[in-house]
């Protein structure tokens, strides 16, 4: 080793890029209204192609947890200049859980009673949501939502599978509207 390498060495070391270990970000994080669009696909998208949808979520404190409030609004069929227009909303109220990061839903119930089991996790920059449900036939039905932090607002990635067998995948961007 030549003596100006030796000279070097412990200033390139400071230099060097350690690996990051990320920390999940605090719930209070996400909070605001988030608006935009995005696509649902399913397995009959490729013969009829995919839904456009338009999705407003908001998310805010609520006692000692979190809410979170998402509507869609769905345009698919009929005149396409004139389509069928479908709106859902949606809310559950989160509370923190015995475990850090992990938030059971208030109304959170009895999966073999038929009743969903619905929990929230914070991992990295994401917030996920779980909804299981079991049917009647002791089928199951999984739908999970993904609620990624950007730089100018968030991505959403929903996707709903039964028994296995995944249904729909919904992607869509959304820009903070609102504190």
């Amino acid at each position: 080793m030549t003596p100006r390498l030796r000279l070097f060495l412990p200033f390139m070391l400071l230099l060097w890029p350690l690996p990051a270990t990320a920390q999940p970000l605090p719930i209070d994080a996400f909070y605001g209204q988030f608006q935009g669009s995005g696509v649902a696909e399913n397995d009959d998208s490729l013969y009829f192609g995919v839904t456009v949808r338009d999705v407003d979520v908001r998310i805010g404190p609520r006692d000692q947890g979190f809410y979170v409030e998402w509507t869609s609004v769905i345009r698919s069929g009929g005149d396409p200049d004139n389509p069928q227009i479908r709106r859902r909303t949606s809310r559950v109220d989160f509370q923190p859980g015995d475990r850090p990061g992990i938030f059971p839903a208030s109304d959170s119930g009895e999966l073999l009673a038929g009743e969903p089991v619905i929990w929230a996790r914070v991992a990295d920059q994401t917030l996920t949501i779980h909804v299981i449900a079991l049917g009647d036939d002791g089928g199951y039905r999984i739908q999970t939502y993904d609620r990624t932090l950007t730089g100018n607002g968030m991505e959403l990635r929903f996707k709903s599978i039964r028994d296995g067998e995944p249904v729909r995948l919904v992607s869509a961007r959304l820009v903070k509207v609102a504190n």
